[in-house]
């Protein structure tokens, strides 16, 4: 706790409350057999009423969103109408509130800062936000104020940097909202449903909320829970202060508000850090008051203090007109702050802040309720959207009577049990009438009878829980348990339902007048879609760009818009962005209202989207964490959504340098993929490749060539990642060697690399094959040799992945490594093929899946087509293997091709003579002599042309 706490009240002020003093120091001796602490936080609390009340200016203690708030608030705006209202709110977010008239509660005020300057770099982005409903009496202010003429509103509490200022500078991630409200209470953590687009409407943005009274320690919650039978603190707020409080006097009700803030104040002294803060804005806002005072010389009887209970029982030295002034505050830091208004929603203020699902949509049921049933006018902005009641605009009244001196209204408010209100029978029947026809409307069986057993057990559960009168929470259960029998059948239950009947989850709308230019940019410029964009529903866009050729720039917008906003804010059902490819007709699902937050953060950031596309890939490629696989990926987005050669160019030459820096090859297989897409782009469209192209191949050929003989070595660097360099090597040699790199570069890097890994093993000989340094046939042999070494075996799955990744550099290699495949399987029994098939699969599923389409197709066109023929088809390979040895003879499998090729020679004898071949004729084992030999033969004699032909074509003098 403070030590800068004041004295003991003496004087008049004694007296006051000196009988209520004496009763509660006499129930805590009572209770506690003698004075001790107890006693001194009950008449502490007393203490606090008293200061606050005899301050000189007058403290307006509030609760966020209470009902009872708004209307203390009305009915004391109307009896004092002060000419300045100091309201416990960031200062620099004041500009923002002229633009709630064209907005629809609730929205939340919003700061926003991503270029940091003094605040640690994993912060970023820091946001924070102010949610701003209409029963709430930080509304009513405002609304007094700015429609009243000569009426000041002053914002005094700290400005949103000094809200990050005063967190801890911890080294962990930035703060996000977890470390709770820096204004008054704990921000829950992300619930269940934080993926709900309503209820993430604040992102992870630092709430600000005035007079949060929750209490902070679980002990005294759960306490208040179990004797008030109800289930989570918003109830019993509800129950034992809302209801209460509704209609009680303006002093009862500051009085009992001050009260509570105090017993919460005094009732949370272990969390140190968390109270300095409290006090230190406690000492900002006195600071700022005294400063305003002063310099515009106003009466402080003419003014309002509004601010949070917590904070109007305060026991700082500043504390009042008459407090410590040694306070200094400090200066804001160089971050560079935006601000703006954002949409929001009850269940998005539920979570922000912790508060039980519905509490706030109650809250607004209740507001209205009791402003009927008051008959009081609330205060309300000109033009003001969505509002039920249109108030006319407030003249300026001459000034209040003098205040009646302040009487001691907490004795008999706390001695006396609260008035309970009666069954309002007609009130509970619409309800029950009400949830039934939800309850249909959404799947559920319910019928009259269910809206008589909700109607008793609402009645029922009061009862049990000391209430006259069923509140919204009772009936509540009363239809869980009446309709809900065993499950739900469509996406909302019943709980849910009785949040919508109590007014829903209403969601704000921020107004074209208020929204930052960009946000306007992109309503008017998707104005000829013909749709309403600010419904919140689901909308299909039609665009025909062939017929319509107008249309071509609005399609242009909806794909920049798709790559910078979350997914689903703009869906493609029909159509397609990819390089070199542009669709004649397109389908858009649009829900540009349920993300005009989004919308309005990227206002934040240029004045159009494709200014703001453009700084997102700059700063992308100029990261230091930037690789050369994402200054492509930005020069392929740049080619995509914007028209700025220049642009491009300068990713392109930003990605050479990325590419030349770089002392891995973690991202090669990216390199390979984009810088091969982007070549084959430029080579369609232009007549010749840009000068950064050139670079980037030159470039990663000498890159490559220097890092192989490494990356062959280095257990830390993958298959895939080697498979991948080779790929760039091979396959875009014939480009590099006519841009002025050395062959002989290639060659000297294959040879230096000696791998121990099965799979990279396979690569190198695979490289060494396409060199010409291996030939394929020994290539063969080696693979024939491991399939008969039982000790090799168990690692051949290895190898087929080397081969398999080769495929990205030679894809020639696929009928070799079908045909491996094929005589492991053919030759391995079955004890050690079982045990070898698992680790093959994973193998290749880890480490080449992209690449095994390419050999099922090859599988594809090397087998039969047909189960019948798979019996007699001979694999092709079966007869190509030649000896190791020259000279040594090798038998060659008969069948209809070898026969008719022994039989008639001379076309054979004459291909190898015109190609410098060398050979002989070998004998044909076991050839069959039957039907097939004689159908070709007679075939050939019959129709001779053909082979007369091509005989004369390859000898022309001896066919004729």
């Amino acid at each position: 706790m403070s030590t800068d706490v004041a004295g003991p009240p003496t004087g008049t002020a004694v007296d006051l409350f000196g009988p209520l003093r004496r009763q509660l120091l006499d129930a805590a001796t009572e209770f506690a057999d003698g004075p001790n602490a107890l006693a001194d936080i009950m008449t502490g609390m007393v203490d606090d009423v008293d200061r606050a009340l005899r301050e000189e200016l007058e403290i307006f203690p509030v609760c966020h969103h209470s009902p009872a708030s708004g209307l203390a608030m009305v009915r004391r705006l109307r009896e004092k109408q002060p000419k300045v209202i100091y309201l416990e709110l960031c200062e620099d977010l004041r500009p923002l509130l002229d633009e709630l008239r064209n907005c629809r509660l609730p929205v939340a005020l919003q700061a926003y800062a991503s270029n940091l300057d003094g605040f640690p770099p994993q912060w970023g982005p820091l946001s924070v936000v102010a949610p701003i409903t209409e029963a709430s009496a930080e509304y009513q202010a405002i609304s007094y104020a700015l429609e009243t003429p000569g009426v000041e509103l002053v914002l005094v509490d700290r400005s949103a940097d000094h809200v990050f200022q005063w967190l801890p500078r911890d080294p962990e991630p930035k703060p996000d909202g977890t470390d709770g409200d820096p204004a008054d209470g704990d921000a829950a953590p992300p619930s269940e449903d934080a993926a709900n687009e309503d209820t993430a409407l604040h992102g992870d943005a630092v709430g600000i909320e005035i007079g949060d009274l929750r209490p902070r320690f679980a002990e005294l919650e759960e306490h208040l829970l179990h004797h008030g039978k109800v289930r989570h603190w918003s109830e019993w707020w509800d129950q034992y202060v809302e209801q209460p409080l509704a209609g009680a006097d303006y002093d009862t009700y500051r009085q009992a508000m001050v009260l509570i803030g105090s017993l919460f104040r005094r009732l949370s002294p272990s969390d140190t850090a968390r109270l300095d803060r409290d006090e230190d804005r406690e000492r900002y806002m006195w600071t700022r008051m005294r400063e305003h005072l002063g310099s515009s010389g106003v009466d402080a009887s003419d003014c309002l203090y509004v601010c949070g209970a917590f904070h109007a029982a305060s026991r700082v030295a500043e504390f009042g007109l008459s407090g410590s002034t040694d306070y200094e505050i400090d200066p804001r830091t160089g971050t560079e702050w935006l601000y703006g208004l954002i949409p929001s929603s009850h269940s998005a203020i539920e979570r922000q802040f912790g508060l039980a699902g519905g509490s706030v949509s109650i809250a607004g049921a209740t507001w209205t309720k009791a402003l009927t049933r008051s008959g009081l006018t609330p205060y309300q902005l000109e033009g003001q959207k969505g509002s039920r009641k249109r108030s006319k605009r407030t003249k300026a009244l001459p000034a209040a009577p003098a205040a009646a001196p302040v009487a001691d209204r907490l004795t008999g408010f706390l001695s006396k049990p609260p008035v309970l209100d009666g069954l309002d029978e007609e009130e509970l029947l619409g309800w029950c009438v009400d949830i039934v026809r939800l309850a249909r409307r959404n799947g559920y069986l319910s019928s009259t009878a269910d809206a008589i057993a909700v109607f008793e057990t609402s009645i029922l559960l009061a009862g049990m829980r000391n209430r006259a009168r069923p509140t919204p929470y009772d009936f509540q259960d009363a239809a869980v348990t009446c309709i809900e029998k065993d499950k739900v059948p469509g996406r909302r239950d019943v709980r849910r339902l009785c949040e919508i009947l109590m007014g829903g989850d209403r969601i704000g709308q921020v107004g074209y007048e208020a929204l930052p230019p960009l946000a306007r940019d992109v309503y008017d410029r998707l104005a000829p879609l013909g749709l309403d964009l600010e419904k919140r529903t689901l909308q299909r866009a039609l665009l025909d760009l062939t017929a319509n050729p107008e249309l071509v720039p609005c399609s242009d917008l909806l794909w920049v818009l798709r790559h910078l906003l979350p997914d689903g804010a703009f869906r493609p059902i029909m159509g397609a962005r990819r390089l070199g490819e542009r669709s004649a007709q397109e389908s858009w699902d649009l829900a540009l209202g349920q993300n005009q937050r989004a919308i309005i953060e990227l206002g934040y950031e240029g004045i159009t989207v494709e200014q703001v596309l453009e700084q997102r890939l700059r700063r992308k490629v100029w990261a230091p964490n930037a690789t050369a696989s994402m200054a492509l990926a930005a020069v392929e987005d740049s080619l995509l959504y914007l028209r700025n050669p220049r642009f491009t160019d300068e990713l392109g030459v930003r990605a050479v340098e990325l590419l030349a820096a770089e002392r891995t090859v973690d991202d090669a297989p990216e390199v390979l993929r984009r810088i091969r897409r982007l070549l084959a782009h430029y080579r369609a469209t232009q007549p010749e490749l840009p000068g950064w192209c050139e670079a980037f191949v030159k470039t990663g050929y000498a890159h490559y060539c220097t890092l192989l003989p490494m990356a062959f070595v280095d257990e830390h660097i993958g298959v895939r990642q080697v498979g991948a360099m080779l790929g760039f090597l091979f396959t875009l040699e014939s480009l590099a060697l006519a841009l002025g790199c050395d062959h002989a570069q290639l060659e000297l890097a294959v040879q230096q690399s000696h791998p121990e890994a099965p799979a990279k093993v396979a690569l190198l000989w695979v490289a060494r094959s396409q060199l010409g340094l291996l030939t394929l046939a020994d290539l063969r042999t080696r693979c024939d040799e491991m399939l008969g070494n039982p000790l090799v075996v168990p690692a051949f799955p290895q190898y087929l992945s080397g081969f398999v990744q080769a495929l990205e550099s030679v894809p020639t290699l696929a009928p070799f490594v079908v045909e491996t495949m094929s005589k492991a399987f053919a030759r391995l029994p079955d004890r050690v093929l079982l045990p070898w098939l698992p680790t093959l699969i994973t193998t290749l599923r880890n480490q080449a899946g992209e690449l095994v389409p390419v050999l099922v197709r090859e599988a594809g066109r090397t087998f039969p087509g047909t189960l019948p023929a798979v019996d007699a088809w001979v694999p092709p390979w079966t007869g190509r293997a030649v000896s190791a040895t020259p000279g040594t003879a090798v038998a060659v499998t008969a069948g209809p091709v070898t026969e008719l090729l022994v039989g008639h020679p001379a076309t054979c004898d004459a291909v190898a003579e015109l190609l410098g071949c060398e050979g002989e004729w070998r004998p044909v084992g076991g050839a069959p002599a039957g039907a097939e030999y004689r159908e070709v033969s007679g075939l050939l004699t019959d129709h001779p042309a053909t082979v007369e032909a091509v005989a004369g074509l390859l000898d022309p003098v001896a066919a004729g």
